[in-house]
């Protein structure tokens, strides 16, 4: 766990995820333990990159981020998960994919692939994680 300068609790984890059978991938979750209002924070920013960096030392890691629809603000930290990749200068050092899947309620869900170009299985990933978003935007009749 970590407190911000502003008193935000946040747990960062790295969970085995089962949504692309046959890949190993973790999905990276970042919780704000005690619910008060986080203000843009550069310290979280650069300690969430610096822990995604250790991550990817390993060329083979593949991480996918799911954002938290509890409170209805997935779309606000989909768009704040994106411009701090975007920010970090690393576009060339990982591959970036994103999807919105709207569940059986309609509500949407924000999903992002993230892995290394030099991953030895790159292309083979990159087309599991396109099948599995529309199998998941496959309606059922």
């Amino acid at each position: 766990m970590l407190t911000t300068d502003y008193g935000v609790n946040y747990t960062i984890s790295f969970m085995p995820s089962d949504l692309m059978p046959d890949t190993e991938a973790y999905e990276f979750a970042i919780s704000n333990t005690n619910h008060r209002k986080s203000p843009r924070d550069p310290k979280l920013r650069q300690t969430i990159l610096t822990l995604i960096y250790e991550f990817f030392r390993n060329r083979s890691a593949i991480m996918l981020y799911l954002c938290e629809t509890g409170d209805n603000r997935q779309k606000h930290r989909s768009r704040l998960f994106e411009s701090w990749y975007r920010a970090s200068g690393h576009q060339t050092t990982f591959a970036y994919f994103a999807a919105e899947l709207p569940d059986e309620y309609g509500i949407s869900n924000y999903v992002a692939l993230i892995l290394r170009p030099d991953h030895p299985r790159f292309a083979a990933i990159a087309q599991q994680f396109s099948d599995t978003i529309e199998l998941f935007r496959e309606k059922p009749e």
